[in-house]
């Protein structure tokens, strides 16, 4: 199969499975079964263009032009490639999850929840392989749409209240702020190519370098860069397999991989650098990682806990982007795919905890871990991963990042990281403590609780994929260098 091809298929497949799954509202098994054919299937043709490209960058491919300059087009290159194995690998395993989810929480509407699933997945592969600002700010917006039914899919008054927020917010800032962004830009230069190096040395200077990056910056609202980040916790409403999936991986990976090709291909490190564009939102990420850090320890909800959590996080990419080096600019690559992995296993876990148990609040879940110790083992394992402590993948992002601060002599930025870690120590172990250690008067005393084997597998999985990225973290690293224009 030609790349092209694959490229097509990618967003084909998943969007043939939205209608599918309403095709078959009424045929639970073929339904579900169709759905899991689609995600292996967009999974391998992933696969087929890692095997044509590898690490290069291809031409683009042009669809259709909508303006002079202006077309939907596609190409591989080497941080889209590797966000379009994340999400279409994960969605596999988020798929398996969200059926044992669905049917054992008793949630309805199943057929319109996979539809929306399968949609969003189809417009992240496009965002993944787009080719220019254009074409991916499109994938950008209809990544919001399709996934506002999924926030709001309990159609409880929070819910609605919810997805008005998570609407408003990301809407709001990307038509505001980013299309303002992309505007400026096609101005300025004739162009919206991802081009190695930047586009915009030579064509904006001065104060106007600083006010771009901002529009862009904020305009990014899936980033959830502070103060535009309350969408995030507001989106906990959903499903736990959304939280999983589009809010660990999918959305708000969406965000910072956006911010990363922009930094990178829009931009240009070296002109960032050159200009100290960046370093008012190096700042900013640092506020971010830390008063993230410490709302998510006063959040008693599990959920919201790990979404303050997922704020900090999504600060550190943008802070390697921010940090104007080759080494910050990997850093933030590679740690796209080891938070999207430890934090899947964590919502994942928070959501078997809430069907088996139906707790909520961390406070309630003294001893669960004794009665569940496969489900907390990977949580374990995901929290290590978070706070950077080898042998797992968050430790090989998390050296990278360092390295990157270390090297704009701005020391500040290096505690800021090492004090995060601390931060995820105390918010993420005290939940394993309490599940271990802890004991509960509402728990009796023998046999551990039943978990079902579509639950605690794949969260099982992914915790073991957080120890598999360490060993290939530095691979990871050899696969991104192109993006910074670094030979292997």
């Amino acid at each position: 199969m030609d790349t092209n091809t694959a490229i097509l298929l990618t967003m084909i497949i998943p969007a043939a499975a939205a209608a599918g799954n309403l095709l078959l509202r009424n045929h639970a098994n073929l339904r579900d079964w169709m759905t899991l054919s689609a995600a292996v299937a967009t999974f391998s043709c992933v696969l087929v263009i890692l095997s044509n490209v590898g690490s290069s960058t291809t031409t683009a491919y042009e669809l259709f032009e909508v303006f002079p300059g202006l077309s939907i087009a596609f190409n591989v290159e080497p941080l889209g490639l590797m966000f379009a194995i994340i999400a279409s690998g994960l969605w596999i395993l988020t798929h398996i999850y969200g059926v044992g989810y669905m049917r054992g929480n008793k949630e309805e509407h199943h057929a319109r929840f996979f539809a929306s699933f399968s949609l969003a997945i189809s417009a992240v592969m496009g965002l993944a392989f787009s080719s220019n600002m254009f074409t991916l700010f499109l994938f950008y917006e209809i990544i919001t749409l399709s996934t506002y039914p999924l926030v709001t899919h309990k159609g409880t008054p929070e819910a609605l209240r919810g997805g008005r927020t998570y609407l408003g917010i990301l809407m709001g800032t990307s038509i505001a702020l980013l299309l303002v962004g992309i505007v400026w830009t096609y101005t300025a230069t004739g162009t919206l190519d991802f081009t190695q190096g930047g586009i915009l040395q030579g064509h904006i200077s001065g104060w106007m370098v600083p006010v771009m990056l901002g529009l862009y910056a904020f305009g990014i609202g899936k980033a959830a860069l502070m103060p535009f980040h309350r969408w995030l916790p507001a989106a906990m409403v959903a499903p736990t397999p959304v939280s999983a999936l589009l809010h660990a991986v999918a959305v708000v990976k969406a965000g910072v991989f956006t911010m990363l090709k922009v930094g990178i291909y829009i931009f240009g490190i070296d002109f960032l650098a050159e200009t100290g564009a960046s370093e008012w939102l190096m700042w900013l990420a640092a506020y971010s990682i830390i008063a993230a850090s410490i709302v998510a320890m006063t959040k008693d909800n599990l959920k919201a806990r790990l979404a303050y959590s997922t704020i900090s996080q999504l600060s550190y990419i943008t802070l390697g982007m921010a940090l104007a080096t080759s080494m910050g600019a990997l850093g933030g690559g590679v740690h796209i795919a080891m938070h999207a992995m430890g934090k899947i296993t964590l919502f994942m876990c928070a959501g078997v905890i809430y069907v088996v148990t139906h707790k909520t609040n961390v406070s309630q879940m003294n001893g669960l871990g004794r009665k569940m110790p496969i489900v907390y083992i990977s949580f374990l394992v995901a929290a290590l991963s978070i706070i950077g402590l080898p042998p797992l993948g968050g430790s090989v992002s998390k050296h990278l990042l360092l390295v990157g601060a270390a090297d704009t002599g701005q020391q500040i930025m290096y505690w800021v990281l090492m004090l995060s870690s601390v931060l995820n120590i105390v918010y993420l172990l005290t939940i394993v403590g309490r599940g271990f250690f802890a004991t509960s008067d509402d728990l009796q005393a023998g046999e551990a609780i039943k978990v079902p084997l579509l639950l605690w597998v794949p969260p099982a999985l992914t915790a073991a994929g957080c120890v598999v990225l360490f060993f290939y973290g530095h691979g990871l690293e050899q696969f991104l260098m192109p993006i910074v224009g670094a030979a292997h």
